[in-house]
């Protein structure tokens, strides 16, 4: 094996000077016999402190424990399938001879665990497995009389540590900070039902670090709970807004405000935000005004850039001057799709907000903001803007009659439209996907654009998790063993280490998958599985739950309710996250269960799809190559998503190698917020350049 390959794509998109490249600089370092003990020392040395740009350092697996394998072995996976591979295509005599006769899965070419091979025996392995058959010639790179003495090596090593960058994602500073404004009807942790509410609390935090000055906008909920007391440090602005909305009148709005982790996140308040539930709902059902209460939130954010004195924090000096006109706006959902159109409608045809922009980010297209046409005069809004908002139901819809869509008056006023994954963003524009705005959309496609969410990579973190039973990172996995363990012991299972233990963790409803689980309890059981399911919703699917825990009490336990403790646990203890979602605009529990190397199988929709990397077993990994990240299947059925889990288990229980080198896959993933807002800056600066789409 040529571990000169393996290097080579690591450093793929570095700052490698191209010279340098040019006269073959990694290929004649790394080639195959050139390290002596001192030298295989001094790079590994090297590779532990090199970081790439764009914040990818060089694979800890590959550079390290990689390299190592590399210098033994060749990797060998499904044997069956590695032979066929050896017969259909001639070997260089670097491979690594695989036998047509059955053999153990993994072993090493010799026979000695890489974790504890000393670097005689790599060389020795070395020498046994990759000598040049007496057929064919020795490369021309060995053929040279002279080759480079240790110290010229480590000389060019330095140098070449020179031209890298050693500047972690998060110092990155942009070229072209912007005054960015968030609004949003929730944000964490003051108040989260879901993915929204993560991500408006995250996704700000990231451009900030960036250079950005960034405001959030969100209701001050008041729910007569311990919650309440997340606002304490919020300050009262002496600031207050009266507000036009049409028929109902003018509103005064008050503002809270207050500084944290370089973010100006601003609460709106007003008294249709305190009542006992949730933010959009209670035990009797939605609320009924919560078009007023979303209008209000929409004009209050509209107003804050222009009246509120916060806009010295960027600079960390006294607070003084508002943010101003030149602002983009990112409305959140429904509950904020006003947002364009008061922009058009009301503020540049008074000669306000001329240079600002706007988009609207969908996070689920299945909520739009829809009622009655004769909600379109409490809005606050001009009569002529009637058109863009004017709706009419589909024919599969069980209403009809004139209606508004706020949604759909978002994606024509806002300068660009955005949804949480690229999948998503294609799958929208499908009369299948779009839920009745699929043609609006495709009006728009060429302002459409998708990123993935990011998450906190300090919260989840396997490696400082204080939740899990052990501590474990990419670079020893000894603890997730223990982690499952300790739940199957908490679950009231055998403790047993062979047994696949597989999670589920949602919100008990149709779009989540939980039946497809339910009707696949039996199946798996079968195949020796240990099930746990956590989630609270439908009542029906709590019920059926109990049912199967009752009737399985081997194999399944269902945990009705929510804990993030709880989830974390099972993440940590979990080989499998099953995720058999009908639609999913992006998915965080893939996300995360990756990042604590558990294997996602999950149904290919949106934003599963993009990021879930189907499992490839004739990846070379010491050559650089993905061995992929988890398992997709299509329909969200329960016959395929169990065909796809006997593909996992295969690999779990025959190819334990392969399995553990598909979890370290995920765990490397660059799953961070720093690389989202990256691209959202690249979405902000089209925004900007472009001329309004409604000048008003």
């Amino acid at each position: 094996m040529n571990p000169a390959g393996c290097l080579i794509a690591c450093s793929t998109g570095s700052n490698m000077p191209q010279s340098y490249l040019d006269a073959g600089g990694f290929s004649r370092v790394l080639s195959d016999h050139a390290f002596s003990p001192g030298r295989l020392t001094a790079f590994q040395a090297w590779t532990k402190q090199i970081t790439f740009p764009a914040g990818r350092r060089c694979v800890a697996s590959t550079c390290q424990k990689g390299l190592q394998s590399s210098l033994q072995r060749k990797a060998i996976r499904h044997p069956d399938r590695s032979s066929q591979r050896c017969l259909a295509k001639k070997r260089t005599s670097k491979a690594v001879e695989v036998e047509d006769t059955p053999s153990k899965p993994h072993q090493l070419a010799s026979d000695q665990p890489s974790s504890t091979a000393s670097t005689e025996s790599l060389q020795r392995s070395e020498s046994s497995t990759a000598a040049p058959s007496a057929a064919e010639p020795e490369p021309a790179v060995h053929q040279s009389s002279t080759r480079p003495s240790d110290e010229e090596l480590l000389q060019e090593w330095q140098e070449v540590k020179k031209t890298v960058k050693h500047t972690e994602p998060e110092d990155v500073q942009t070229d072209n900070p912007l005054d960015t404004v968030f609004v949003s009807s929730e944000v964490a942790p003051w108040s989260k039902t879901g993915g929204l509410g993560d991500v408006v609390g995250s996704l700000p935090i990231a451009l900030a670090k960036r250079g950005h000055r960034v405001m959030v906008v969100a209701p001050r909920y008041m729910h007569g709970t311990k919650a309440d007391k997340l606002y304490d440090s919020a300050k009262l602005l002496d600031v207050k807004a009266q507000l036009d909305l049409g028929e109902c009148g003018l509103q005064e709005v008050s503002f809270f405000h207050e500084h944290r982790d370089g973010v100006d996140f601003v609460f709106v308040d007003h008294p249709v935000y305190h009542r006992a539930g949730n933010p959009y709902a209670d035990e009797h059902g939605a609320f009924g005004d919560n078009v007023f209460r979303y209008t209000l939130l929409s004009m209050a954010a509209c107003e804050a850039p222009l009246v509120l004195p916060i806009g010295g924090y960027r600079s960390g000096q006294e607070p003084g001057l508002p943010y101003g006109e030149k602002i983009l706006f990112v409305a959140n959902d429904w509950h904020a799709a006003l947002v364009p159109s008061f922009l058009a409608a009301k503020y540049r045809r008074h000669g306000v907000y001329q240079d600002a922009r706007s988009i609207v980010a969908i996070h689920n297209m299945s909520h739009q903001g829809v009622e009655p046409s004769s909600f379109f005069g409490r809005l606050g809004l001009p009569g002529d803007w009637w058109d863009v908002l004017e709706w009419k139901f589909p024919d599969w819809a069980a209403v009809t009659g004139p209606a508004i869509n706020i949604l759909k008056g978002a994606i024509l006023a806002a300068d660009r439209v955005m949804t949480v994954s690229q999948g998503y963003a294609w799958e929208i524009t499908t009369s299948e996907g779009g839920w009745g705005l699929h043609e609006v959309l495709q009006s728009r496609q060429d302002k459409l654009n998708g990123i993935v969410n990011g998450i906190d990579m300090k919260e989840w973190d396997p490696a400082n998790d204080p939740d899990i039973a052990a501590p474990y990172s990419i670079e020893d996995l000894s603890g997730k063993a223990k982690c499952k363990a300790a739940l199957q012991k908490e679950l009231g299972f055998d403790v047993d280490p062979k047994a696949p233990l597989v999670g589920w963790i949602g919100r008990l409803d149709f779009q989540k998958g939980p039946d497809v689980i339910l009707q696949s309890v039996g199946p798996m059981a079968q195949r020796g599985c240990q099930v746990v399911m956590l989630g609270s919703g439908v009542p029906e699917y709590e019920q059926q739950m109990r049912r199967a825990e009752q009737e399985r009490p081997d194999a399944f336990r269902g945990w009705v309710g929510f804990s993030i403790p709880v989830s974390h646990r099972i993440l940590a203890g979990c080989d499998i996250l099953l995720m058999p979602s009908r639609f999913e605009p992006c998915g965080l529990n893939q996300l995360f269960a990756m990042r604590y190397g558990t294997i996602p199988i999950a149904h290919a929709t949106g934003g599963l799809r993009d990021t879930i990397e189907d499992y490839n077993p004739f990846a070379e990994v010491d050559k650089g190559e993905s061995i992929g990240t988890g398992w997709t299947f299509t329909p969200p059925e329960a016959e395929p998503m169990v065909q796809a889990l006997d593909l996992a288990l295969q690999t779990y229980r025959e190819y334990p190698e392969s399995w553990q080198d598909l979890m370290r896959s995920g765990m490397k993933q660059d799953l961070s917020w720093n690389r989202s807002a990256e691209q959202y800056e690249q979405i902000f600066q089209w925004a900007m350049m472009d001329p309004p789409v409604r000048p008003g």
